[in-house]
């Protein structure tokens, strides 16, 4: 433990071999985190320049998108850091700033899926009234909502834990994770409380919804015509496989801090890095969205004239 003006840092011990391996990781690392800042922004810029892309799918689709480039903002910059450093150390706040913009980013991931789920729905279960209630008042207050109510969830333990007795100043982690937990004497009842019903608000319950919503919206083209079913493979695909992708890497997030103890630190590296290198948002909407993938070849085209 060190203290410079009082305050507490945290040993970082995910990474193997850092030394021996630093331009390595950081290589790899400055390359995928450039790489999703740059395709992220990309998609964002075209939907922000197309006006036919002004569409509530397109705008959470946008959305989805910052949020990943915040998502990875808020791992990338430290971790490219700690790689170079003689020492992975962070201070205590630092860590539960991370620890807070982490979860509250991640879990409006499910959220905007969620909402994009309802859009969905409107969309091909009741399409004669899609215009009068997917308004541009009802997309925002989804997307504030996105936004905050992961916020307020995730602010409870991070301010909670501010103030909770530390015994223990390694973290057996690359990024302050759910992990920090492990570093305090007693683990706090009310914090666990919390972060039951934050998962099954933020995590479950979208989860459930963005089934029932696919479920319903399968019925329907299971009944229909031909064009409904391509429209709607077209469109609800690609949220569907950012959906399994996206709760994989939660599971693994989870799976982390149940059996961290029992895995080899090598393993443990493995699964952290399946959560900050895995990002397939960007090249899922890119290629399997028609009216995006249509712009992005007109925007490289000329490219491969020169």
């Amino acid at each position: 433990m060190d203290y410079t003006l009082n305050v507490t840092y945290i040993t970082l011990s995910g990474l193997v071999e850092v030394h021996k391996y630093r331009y390595l990781y950081f290589l790899v690392l400055f390359t995928v985190y450039i790489l999703i800042i740059c395709s992220n922004s990309t998609v964002v810029y075209l939907i922000y320049i197309h006006k036919n892309l002004h569409e509530p799918m397109y705008i959470f689709i946008a959305a989805l998108l910052v949020n990943c480039v915040f998502y990875s903002t808020s791992i990338y910059p430290k971790l490219l850091i700690d790689v170079l450093s003689e020492k992975q150390i962070i201070s205590y706040p630092a860590c539960l700033c991370q620890f807070f913009m982490f979860y509250s980013i991640g879990s409006s991931e499910f959220l905007l899926l969620a909402a994009m789920s309802y859009d969905r729905y409107v969309s091909i279960c009741k399409p004669l009234q899609y215009p009068t209630i997917m308004t541009k008042t009802t997309v925002s207050i989804f997307l504030v909502l996105s936004w905050l109510v992961p916020a307020c969830h995730i602010a409870i333990p991070a301010i909670l834990s501010a103030e909770t007795k530390l015994c223990n100043f390694t973290l057996k982690a690359i990024f302050c994770n759910n992990a920090i937990y492990r570093l305090q004497c007693v683990q706090s009842r009310v914090i666990t409380i919390q972060g039951v019903v934050a998962l099954l608000n933020l995590t479950i319950f979208p989860m459930l919804f963005i089934i029932f919503t696919y479920t319903r919206i399968l019925i329907i083209c299971y009944r229909s015509c031909r064009e409904v079913r391509k429209k709607a493979a077209e469109t609800c695909l690609p949220h569907l496989l950012v959906l399994i992708s996206f709760s994989c890497l939660s599971a693994y997030d989870i799976a982390i801090a149940r059996v961290e103890s029992n895995l080899p630190k090598t393993a443990r590296l493995i699964m952290m890095l399946q959560i900050v290198l895995y990002h397939p948002n960007p090249l899922i909407y890119g290629l399997k969205m028609k009216e995006i993938s249509k712009h992005l070849k007109r925007l490289f085209r000329p490219a491969k004239i020169i």
